[in-house]
């Protein structure tokens, strides 16, 4: 046989083989051949697809080998963010921020509304008044550019902003409560010493008009620039200079006690504070990362498996369908040998009846081969129907 035909029709090639192969097994052996059919189509379907199977056993075992390390890495990972939570309290100066804190009532609430109007209206105020007497001072480049003046006069509000950072620097305890009992009695010492000099500008507030133009002078007495109404280095009293600097520094002071105020209310009430967990990010990550990966290994073992499997019942199938036919020519051999011994009874019965009529002296009809069922053939004697 040409190996060339043989690669070229392999199906009708391994058909004619396992047809002739039962064939010879059931004349040869009768019915004990089972095993050997079995064997030889088990071996006939390894040779078709022997290969395709020990490749789908391999990617089986490779998948599940992924799939245990996939599944290993799978569990470390949960056990390691089983330990660690999304979110963890901010730590702080005092530890971890993790006290409870009472919810806001109608006083302090409104106490701290009220101290951030106080803010508002002390640095706004200060701001224009700076601003004012600034442009009200002559100087050419404020009268020409007022904008400079709130420029200028910005100092307070950033003043008093970083004396509440300072505060805040300190952290709790003594330090802070000193801090804040310092600038609130430096703001109102400020606030005394502008009382007392906005009094002594203003000493004529009960005098009436006469009185008012009966002490004017043309020209000014001796003595009268001695002390605090004295004149300064720039034409202004000292009293005035006395009196813009008690007014900022109480602004600024104040400002700054106020905001510590509200910090305290707030911190009284706050919410725990709570920020994500640096180590739950990557490893909630990693873990999703492998369940999607792990999913996958999973799809891929069924595959393989599902290939082994039909491969395999694709074998078994074969095999049973060749232990079928082998059984079948066994029995057709079988009937076909029942027949014929019932022929050849028939016709030796036939031979003796003949010899004992011929023995008689009768003469014994002769016999007539004739077609029987199933292909086989018969005799009859000669004239019987």
């Amino acid at each position: 046989m040409n190996p060339l035909s043989i690669a070229a029709e392999p199906s009708r090639i391994d058909s004619a083989i396992h047809l002739e192969f039962i064939r010879m097994a059931a004349e040869n052996s009768g019915g004990a051949g089972v095993e050997e059919v079995e064997t030889f189509h088990r071996a006939l379907f390894l040779h078709r697809h022997g290969g395709e199977i020990e490749r789908v056993r391999q990617e089986r075992r490779l998948a599940e080998d992924r799939l245990t390390d996939l599944e290993a890495r799978w569990r470390a990972s949960l056990e390691a963010i089983q330990d660690q939570r999304e979110n963890l309290p901010v730590e702080g100066d005092a530890g971890p921020d993790v006290r409870p804190n009472a919810p806001w009532n109608a006083w302090d609430a409104g106490m701290f509304a009220a101290a951030a109007v106080g803010i508002v209206f002390l640095l706004t105020f200060g701001v224009m008044n700076v601003s004012f007497n600034l442009i009200e001072s002559g100087i050419a480049t404020f009268v020409e550019n007022p904008f400079r003046a709130y420029l200028w006069a910005a100092l307070l509000p950033v003043g008093a902003l970083a004396v509440k950072v300072g505060w805040d620097f300190l952290g709790e305890g003594r330090r802070r409560a000193a801090y804040l009992w310092a600038c609130l009695a430096a703001g109102v010492l400020a606030v005394f010493v502008w009382v007392g000099a906005y009094a002594s500008v203003y000493p004529s507030l009960s005098k009436s008009t006469d009185e008012i133009i009966g002490s004017l002078r043309v020209y000014d007495e001796d003595g009268a620039g001695d002390g605090i109404v004295a004149l300064g280095g720039g034409g202004a009293k000292t009293l005035d200079m006395i009196l813009v600097a008690a007014q900022a520094v109480a602004e600024v002071c104040l400002s700054a006690v106020l905001g510590m105020y509200m910090t305290q209310l707030y911190a009284r009430h706050r919410p725990v504070r709570m920020a994500a967990n640096p180590l739950f990010g990557p490893l909630d990550a990693e873990r999703a990362r492998l369940d999607e990966r792990v999913g996958r290994e999973r799809l891929a073992v069924a595959e393989a498996r599902g290939s082994e499997v039909r491969l395999e019942n694709q074998m078994t199938a074969f095999v049973a369908y060749a232990r079928a036919l082998f059984q079948r020519e066994v029995a057709l051999r079988e009937d076909r040998g029942h027949r014929q011994r019932l022929a050849l009874e028939r016709i030796a019965e036939d031979l003796r009846n003949r010899l004992a009529e011929v023995n008689d002296g009768v003469e014994a009809p002769s016999l007539v081969p004739v077609d029987g069922e199933n292909g086989g053939r018969t005799f009859r004697r000669e004239g019987v129907g």
